[in-house]
């Protein structure tokens, strides 16, 4: 995150973001504002956060305009999408922040069930010397040492994500860091981040992030994580390095600076992926409200699984070792409003079900920036959980550590699952109500329900498969207007419960029938893998009850299987070429029960190796929301092809093309259509010709290569 505290954006130390771009201030004005803002922030009392029961109750004080219907949710707990972490959910403190180790801070963040605490506060990491607690450029708050946050840490039962300054430090003082934490005091700091959003340091035109090297590109930054990385780990092997990367779809990703030969994520991941042990990324989705980002959610998924992608591609069979961490979040826009609490809860589950391991609000306080009112609140624009109690002209914050609605969103997650409890499928038939489903370790299973309507109840009929629910009545939590904390509230009489509009229900259900007696099989992986065949193996339940094995592929909520085996592998045959599975497998026990899924394992089969065409796919250049690119054809067969066509599909619904050349370029959804234009339409035989066309696409999120390519009906070769 950027240095500046900017008056546009309400918060110390990142620039606003327009148009996909990021536009940076300079560290003399950031002083200036800092002192003036910490000064606001500490001139105003200490209170303790407000919390209750619901005053009122929401569906009691719909409007006329109110229309309740239903929505039908579908669970299925054979349907495993990863573990929760014991780092999932984290936030991010800051040295600005005078508050960050009030002890009412900390009992909040352990209420809200937080387990991982990321310091010294994004930009800054670029400009803190942790020996002497300084941080030139910039304002250091009282009571903000390195010790003083452990301190805080240890306190509340949680951990730290260190970010090792790169951008004015070296990677003897980041070695002399890790000992001081992990040998001279004992802290266990696991994970160390190297630097923050390295990628703004100007090398793609916008800076923001403080970088004295004076080669700025990725290839330095390559240089220095593997010195970073061998002195830090030289000290404590056991500690968890991650290079920070740009987020798919994202700016600058997808643009190759001066200099380069790839983007910056290609540049890096093909030469620290044998070294570092996750990657990081950051999301602020924007829109023009919070209820835009809270649409824009739905992106996330793409970005997140073509991060993995690269991964995969870069790290080969180290991949599983390779974690994603999300270290800052947030919709930036109406921060502090109802809708942004909804997108915190939608926003963190929806990450760690697409296989991040830790997601980290940004920010716990920041400061006011400009006063609207939204859903009857007002909101101060401020990136913070708690208030710093700060005003704007003649408007006030409420109390110092007073939560905002995102500190609610976040604590609502504790009635929905905790480390060590296994997410499930869910889905609604509405897409103005989200769900997340979760089997806890106890037996239960909880589904949250998150009604985006502002106006309209909505009843909520849920399916389970894969799980019995007992008949006796469901424990209900929410968060909805009149609420002022989470609050258990009474099951909807007659089944159907009730979600009000802005609200987020969750639901708590136990088993009526017996566990199985064997546990989940070990996370599975891929032994080899071909165009049409995939071969698998996993390691045993560790209570050694399992008789069978079944292999199920993930069709959204519902599950195929493909494959039974009485050992700890199996090989799925008939698998379409260039396609990509996500699979579970799932132990029956002697009486026929199955155990829990294993965490999930996706996989994508290669193209033909033999086939009569050959295709080539290249992004020429790309802005973030846009790309340009080139595809040539080849005949490698024996006789001579005159007139083709060409048909493939993108793997994101956010691209498209937008125009073309050298060829008649059609789409459908997410499927492409092209025919030759009547001057390449001829192919000689054996790669003696080849027809080149181009186009410009958009894509909205992630930008991944589509995979397989059918020319004349034939699936090619691709290179």
């Amino acid at each position: 995150m950027p240095l500046a505290y900017l008056p546009a954006t309400g918060r110390l130390g990142r620039p606003a973001r327009r148009a996909g771009r990021t536009v940076g201030r300079g560290p003399a004005a950031a002083l200036v504002c800092a002192l003036a803002t910490v000064a606001a922030l500490a001139a105003a009392p200490p209170a303790p956060a407000a919390a209750g029961r619901a005053t009122a109750d929401p569906a009691a004080t719909a409007t006329a305009a109110d229309e309740e219907s239903t929505v039908a949710v579908s669970v299925n707990a054979g349907v495993g999408l990863g573990t929760i972490d014991k780092a999932a959910f984290g936030v991010n403190h800051a040295l600005w922040d005078s508050h960050m180790n009030d002890p009412a801070v900390t009992g909040l963040l352990s209420e809200a069930g937080v387990g991982m605490m990321r310091y010294p506060g994004g930009s800054y990491g670029d400009i803190y010397h942790w020996k002497d607690h300084t941080a030139p450029g910039g304002y250091v708050a009282p009571g903000t040492t390195f010790d003083e946050f452990m301190g805080s840490v240890r306190a509340s039962g949680s951990q730290p994500m260190i970010i090792a300054n790169y951008g004015t430090g070296t990677p003897q003082e980041a070695a002399d860091w890790v000992r001081y934490a992990n040998v001279t005091r004992g802290y266990g700091a696991k994970y160390w981040e190297i630097g923050n959003e390295i990628y703004g340091n100007g090398h793609y035109g916008s800076g923001w992030e403080a970088d004295d090297h004076p080669d700025k590109s990725p290839r330095e930054y390559v240089r220095n994580v593997l010195a970073y990385a061998g002195a830090m780990k030289a000290v404590d092997p056991t500690i968890k390095i991650g290079a920070v990367l740009t987020t798919p779809g994202d700016w600058p990703d997808g643009i190759t600076g001066p200099g380069d030969s790839a983007d910056w994520n290609h540049t890096v991941l093909s030469a620290v992926a044998g070294t570092i042990d996750f990657a990081i990324v950051h999301s602020y989705p924007g829109g023009a409200t919070a209820d835009d980002a809270l649409e824009r959610t739905a992106r996330l998924p793409g970005q997140l699984r073509e991060v993995r992608r690269q991964i995969d591609r870069y790290a080969g069979e180290r991949s599983s070792k390779i974690g994603i961490a999300l270290t800052e979040v947030n919709s930036n826009v109406q921060m502090n409003s109802r809708p942004n609490g909804l997108f915190a809860a939608d926003t963190y589950m929806t990450a760690l079900e697409n296989g991040v391991f830790n997601v980290d609000w940004w920010n716990v306080h920041n400061g006011p920036d400009k006063v609207e009112t939204v859903d009857g609140d007002t909101d101060f624009n401020d990136f913070g959980l708690l208030s710093s109690g700060g005003c704007v002209g003649d408007v006030c914050q409420p109390a110092v550590n007073t939560p905002f609605h995102p500190y609610y969103g976040l604590k609502s997650l504790n009635q929905l699952g905790r480390p060590g409890d296994t997410m499930v499928a869910s889905s609604t038939d509405s897409d103005q109500v989200s769900a997340h489903a979760v089997h806890r370790a106890d037996g239960t299973l909880s589904v949250m329900l998150i009604n985006k309507d502002p106006l309209n109840s909505r009843t909520a009929d849920i399916s389970y498969a894969g799980y019995s629910p007992t008949t006796q009545a469901p424990i209900v939590h929410r968060y909805g207007r009149g609420d002022t904390d989470v609050t258990r509230v009474d099951a909807t009489p007659g089944g159907g419960q009730v979600l009000p509009p802005y609200s987020i229900t969750t639901i708590t259900v136990a088993p009526h029938a017996a566990a199985a007696s064997v546990g989940a099989p070990g996370a599975p992986r891929t032994t080899a893998v071909d165009s049409s065949t995939a071969t698998m193996s996993w390691t045993a339940p560790a209570n050694g009850k399992a008789v069978r094995y079944e292999v199920y592929e993930q069709l959204g909520t519902n599950a195929q299987l493909l494959a039974t085996s009485t050992s700890t592998s199996a090989t799925l045959h008939n698998l379409p070429p260039g396609s990509e599975h996500t699979v579970n497998v799932l132990a029956r026990d002697a009486d026929g029960r199955l155990s829990r899924p294993s965490e999930p394992l996706t996989f994508a089969t290669t193209a033909p190796r033999d086939s009569n065409c050959l295709v080539n796919y290249r992004v020429d250049s790309g802005w973030g929301n846009g790309f340009v690119a080139t595809v040539t054809l080849s005949n490698v067969g024996d006789a001579p092809v005159n007139g083709w066509t060409l048909d493939f599909t993108w793997p994101s619904t956010g691209q498209s093309v937008q125009s073309s050349w050298h060829a008649n370029v059609t789409g459908s959804g997410t499927r492409v259509h092209v025919t030759d234009n009547g001057t390449n339409a001829e192919l000689a035989p054996r790669g003696g010709s080849t027809a080149t066309f181009g186009f410009v696409g958009a894509n909205d999120g992630a930008n991944p290569a589509p995979t397989a390519f059918t020319l004349n009906g034939t699936i090619c070769r691709t290179s």
